[in-house]
């Protein structure tokens, strides 16, 4: 997650940049004092940098007098490549696997030691899900990020084994060497489950989406329970996936984070 980690360089750049990274998915609201802490910097220098953040777009002030992401921001966001390429090709594919399922439906990437959701549709079932678009969840703990970690570099899967796993609920995975038995399951099965991992209530079951022979996202579906349908729902997910793949296998400019 982004937040206090070091001390920004001398530049201006970089200590806007700071205050930008001191947003994360747990601090979506911030005062001005939290802002200078989290970015570490003097109040005074916050205070002016953040006015012109304002002034530009990329943070608004909150009727509480706390500030959030601004607009600008977003608008910025939706030109990356992860946006513009890899979720206008795999949409029509999103909405036919929700059209099948009426579950929540999530495309991901790998971003380093996090998983990145690119896109999302929303289940008719009441499941408590707590991805949004552009949000980045523990690798770990999600359906979508044991099939990206499954398919991960060997120096991140080393990363993410030899860190504290975090705990999220009663049944997170954080034993290393139960984590690593589900990661051989997952490239065994070509695909991976989550029960109430990353919240009670929900679970989860994903696929890998590969553009040729490279894993390049995971597509997954959020339910209240799998029960029987795992095979019909994992069925529905790799013709999905297979569609994906092929539609950017023939569309090069829709690159996929890497």
């Amino acid at each position: 997650m982004a937040g206090r980690t070091s001390s920004p360089g001398a530049s201006v750049t970089s200590r806007a940049l700071a205050l930008l990274g001191a947003f994360d998915e747990t601090h979506r609201r911030l005062s001005l004092t939290e802002l200078a802490e989290r970015a570490a910097l003097p109040v005074p220098t916050a205070h002016r940098l953040v006015a012109e953040l304002v002034d530009w777009g990329a943070l608004s002030r909150a009727d509480d007098g706390r500030y959030v992401v601004g607009r600008r921001v977003w608008d910025l966001g939706l030109l990356a490549p992860v946006q513009t390429g890899l979720r206008q090709l795999a949409s029509p594919y999103l909405h036919d696997l929700y059209g099948a399922t009426l579950a929540t439906v999530h495309l991901a990437v790998r971003d380093e030691l996090e998983v990145l959701y690119v896109d999302r549709l929303a289940g008719h079932a009441s499941v408590p899900v707590v991805s949004q678009v552009g949000s980045r969840l523990p690798i770990h703990a999600t359906g979508v990020g044991k099939v990206l970690l499954a398919h991960a570099p060997q120096d991140v899967q080393a990363r993410v084994l030899g860190a504290r796993l975090a705990r999220l609920t009663a049944y997170t995975v954080t034993q290393p060497g139960s984590l690593r038995r589900q990661l051989a399951r997952v490239l065994r099965d070509d695909y991976a489950t989550t029960t109430e991992e990353m919240s009670l209530g929900a679970c989860s079951v994903a696929v890998p989406v590969r553009r040729d022979q490279e894993v390049v996202a995971a597509l997954g579906i959020v339910l209240p329970r799998l029960g029987k349908d795992r095979p019909r729902l994992v069925a529905a997910l790799q013709v999905a996936a297979r569609g994906i793949g092929r539609t950017l296998s023939e569309h090069p400019a829709g690159d996929a984070a890497r």
